[in-house]
């Protein structure tokens, strides 16, 4: 005992109930718990027992022995929890040695637990009305995140959080969906503003009926339109152009395209990835342009369901989705001379399901325009690219980068279980309608979710007027929402992907309801494309945006992770490289279309293509399936190609077909094959 006495440079002492705790450290660590019992003596309290614990048994000592330690620690410390008694017998007792003891603040449950932990305003953290050390914070954090099953990202953000506030109750409580302001905010995205002097459209060179309707529309040119014009994009040039949402990217190609028309260079193809980006943008050039150039819609084989827009392939302007174009030259149909091709969310490249059906796209109509010997200038439109210097090189472009945004946006995360999701939306909705920005306009909020089912029911949850908006509403409907969501009738629109790639809602306010679309996690990309719908410059001072993160959920077996650790991974990632990946359905589809498209030139369309496509396996493949015969399509590879079949999978129903089998079998091998692939 004297050598360990020796060392000592903190005794502590905690009263327990008729007894006190004593806790000897060294260098910081506790060396060993007793329990010292004091008795009445003619010259005041003296120690009685002294009792050394060790794991489960306690080793009875002689009373001098805690003498002995007291007068060799540097330091003699008495718990505030100690109550006003039992501190005047301590320090009685320590007096009649000579000794004084510092009454301190502690964390209460580690006096309990025989550890010494002194707390100071910087290091107490706050809960049910005491003060308690960050380890035993973070000890009962622990236990709320492990009950709820979040995952590292969350954990970590939790934690940086209780020492930030001190307050261990405002942490709870944000794992119960409360919607605190400090604590949800995740970070800021700040407003910038990069040097560009503007262009005044006056001095544009514009066929002169284009020049008249744009220097009445606008005296200048925006920042990322000025470096477009300043390097070529009205003479010709190709480019690509990477910019976040709001900043004016579309005029790029609207002023290339409409003037080349007009000059009798060609005509416009308009291309985006979704049937309800198209029906806005024909919209919109009919509205805009509609006095000057003639303006279609292609988005499938024949027409736009309850439009009544036939497609004209002889329009000056085609304003069309990647699969109506496609379908067009699949099928052989005539698209006349194409003087300028504009690809807006050219990112989709990057896309498992999308990507190679747009990288085939624009190989196959670039071998269209070099057949017609028409000199096509191509503009390539994306807000989001983690690799746009590579791409450019790709695509043969000019690149043009702008990394303005035009408003701040503030990203929050708050936690909710699922059924407390639409809860928390309601108000959040509610706050942001009930608020006007100082250009006049009501905060209103787009919410994201992940099935067109959920759509409909968030809506209806929302006290303030609503409305769902998805790719299975009719045109009639949509426009109308569009519309009521344009006139600020609407607090709120609830929707799926269909307007994460463009749609141009005036949001302030986004929310995620789900950071899955269908079964799949959203990437990096996908994930800042929508974000970047919150704030526009002409209607809002900031953008806000919210995650409603569900801890430990997924929306399918299948996932890996979970939503708490996909936010975390979305928030804190990085911008992923767009390259199109091929496996072997994705490589055959292809090479077919390539095929019926051009024929003996089917290898240099696949070679040109910016992902590396197995050429020799998948023509052995296409002639295996009978789909192809030399370098002509049969008829049945035609029908495959023309109706974007999976090669794969139309072989295997039609080898089912041929050998007699059992419609269920078929369906049974094809969702085999799936699972395979």
């Amino acid at each position: 005992m004297s050598q360990q006495a020796s060392a000592v440079d903190t005794l502590f002492l905690h009263e327990r109930s008729d007894d006190f705790t004593v806790v000897v450290n060294r260098n910081g660590e506790r060396l060993f718990q007793a329990i010292l019992e004091l008795k009445v003596t003619d010259a005041g309290p003296r120690p009685a027992r002294f009792r050394v614990q060790k794991d489960s048994e306690e080793d009875l000592r002689r009373p001098e022995e805690f003498v002995d330690i007291a007068r060799r620690a540097s330091r003699i410390r008495i718990s505030e929890q100690t109550t006003r008694e039992g501190r005047d017998r301590l320090q009685s007792m320590l007096g009649g040695y000579q000794l004084q003891g510092k009454v301190v603040r502690t964390c209460r449950r580690c006096a309990n637990a025989g550890r010494y932990s002194p707390l100071t305003s910087d290091t107490a953290i706050e809960t049910d009305s005491e003060h308690v050390c960050l380890d035993c914070a973070k000890r009962e954090l622990e236990g709320e995140l492990n009950y709820r099953s979040l995952q590292s990202g969350a954990r970590e953000r939790l934690e940086e959080l209780l020492v930030e506030t001190g307050d261990l109750d405002r942490i709870v409580n944000l794992l119960q969906g409360r919607l605190d302001p400090d604590l949800t905010k995740f970070d800021e995205i700040s407003a910038t503003v990069e040097a560009v002097d503007p262009v005044p459209t006056e001095s544009l060179d514009l066929h002169p009926d284009l020049s008249a309707l744009v220097t009445e529309q606008f005296e200048q040119l925006l920042p990322v339109q000025s470096l477009a014009v300043r390097n070529g994009v009205l003479s010709g040039r190709d480019q690509l152009v990477v910019s976040a949402t709001a900043t004016g990217k579309t005029l790029i190609g609207e002023l290339a395209g409409i003037d080349r028309v007009l000059s009798g260079d060609g005509k416009m193809l308009f291309l985006v990835p979704l049937v309800a980006l198209a029906n806005q943008k024909h919209e919109q050039f009919t509205e805009t342009y509609g006095d000057l150039v003639d303006v279609t819609i292609r988005v499938g084989a024949s027409r736009v369901r309850d439009t009544g827009a036939t497609f004209h392939p002889d329009a000056d302007v085609i304003v069309g989705t990647y699969e109506g174009i496609d379908h067009a030259l699949r099928t052989g149909k005539d698209l006349g001379n194409i003087g300028t091709v504009v690809i807006d969310e050219v990112h989709t490249l990057g896309e498992t399901d999308r990507g190679h059906r747009l990288d085939g796209l624009i190989s196959r109509l670039k071998h269209r325009c070099e057949r017609a010997e028409t000199d096509t200038q191509w503009v390539y439109l994306s807000a989001t690219v983690g690799n746009p210097k590579q791409l450019a090189g790709s695509l043969e472009a000019t690149l043009i980068e702008f990394e303005e945004r035009p408003v701040p946006i503030e990203r929050h995360v708050t936690f909710a279980e699922a059924h407390e999701k639409s809860r928390i939306e309601n108000k959040l909705v509610k706050r942001a309608f009930d608020t006007k920005s100082s250009k006049g306009y009501r905060g209103q909020t787009i919410i994201f979710t992940n099935s067109r089912r959920r759509c409909h029911s968030i809506s209806r949850s929302l006290e303030y007027p609503s409305a769902p908006y998805h790719a299975g509403l009719d045109y009639k409907r949509r426009k109308t929402v569009e519309r009521k969501f344009g006139d600020q009738e609407l607090a709120a629109v609830v929707t799926t992907a269909a307007l994460a790639a463009g749609v141009d809602f005036p949001a302030s306010q986004v929310l995620f309801d789900s950071l899955a679309m269908g079964i799949e996690w959203l990437s990096v990309q996908e994930f800042s494309q929508m974000l970047g719908r919150a704030g526009r410059p002409d209607f809002h001072d900031e953008g806000t945006v919210y995650l409603l993160v569900e801890p430990d959920g997924v929306y399918h077996n299948s996932m890996e992770m979970t939503e708490d650790e996909t936010a975390f991974k979305l928030l804190k990632g990085e911008m992923e490289s767009v390259y199109t990946g091929y496996d072997e359905s994705s490589a055959i589809e292809e090479t077919l279309a390539n095929i019926v498209v051009g024929g003996p030139n089917a290898k240099r369309l696949n070679d040109r293509m910016i992902g590396d496509v197995p050429t020799k396996h998948a023509l052995g493949k296409l002639i295996e399936y009978d789909f192809i015969d030399g370098t002509n399509p049969t008829n049945l590879g035609r029908v495959v190609c023309r109706h974007f079949l999976d090669p794969k999978q139309a072989f295997v129903m039609l080898n089912g077909i041929r050998s007699g089998d059992d419609p269920d079998d078929i369906v049974a091998d094809i969702e085999l094959l799936e699972s395979d692939g």
